[in-house]
């Protein structure tokens, strides 16, 4: 499918992954394990620590599955946690503290640069879905489409460096 699209002169760099999401005072419990301290009695030392906290599932359980594999930690048993049907409603849980969200990236990334959202591991999952910008061959060289696609591109390249900085800034925390 990829090959195909490009042929037909559709333009992506706009992938995704997934990465762990939480809120600053989620963070915080976690900083304060760092150092030693409890905080509630919850510590985050290490990837598989994210099931003492509610996860926040978007349409299903298998993503966070998924995650906890690549991260190399055990997940016997069933997941605990809501199962909600929009990502916007995934990432405002997170943000309200109400538990740990696998979240894209692109559609986290204002919430990351903000710091309403932080990045506790670095474990990522890619997606297999990206998105494109698909134009037909007869319109796709008119100023408008040109500018529109170059904009979104400067757009998505100038986020890229804002999260990465933000990323940076979370893991070396």
């Amino acid at each position: 499918m990829t090959g195909r699209l490009q042929a037909r002169g559709a333009v992506s760099g706009l992938s995704v992954q997934q990465t762990s999401r939480c809120s600053e005072c989620l963070q915080n419990v976690e900083k304060s394990a760092r150092n030693g301290l409890a905080a509630g009695g919850s510590r985050i030392h290490e990837s598989g620590d994210v099931l003492r906290f509610p996860l926040l599932h978007l349409d299903d359980r298998f993503d966070w599955s998924r995650w906890l594999e690549a991260a190399g930690a055990l997940s016997e048993g069933l997941l605990h946690g809501p199962i909600l049907n929009h990502a916007s409603m995934v990432i405002d849980a997170a943000i309200d503290g109400q538990g740990i969200a696998l979240a894209r990236t692109m559609l986290a990334a204002n919430d990351l640069i903000a710091r309403r959202l932080v990045r506790p591991f670095r474990t990522a999952l890619p997606l297999k879905n990206t998105y494109w910008m698909v134009c037909p061959k007869a319109t796709r060289a008119l100023p408008k489409i040109v500018a529109f696609r170059d904009w979104l591109l400067t757009e998505v390249a100038a986020d890229r460096q804002r999260l990465a900085a933000a990323n940076q800034r979370e893991l070396s925390g």
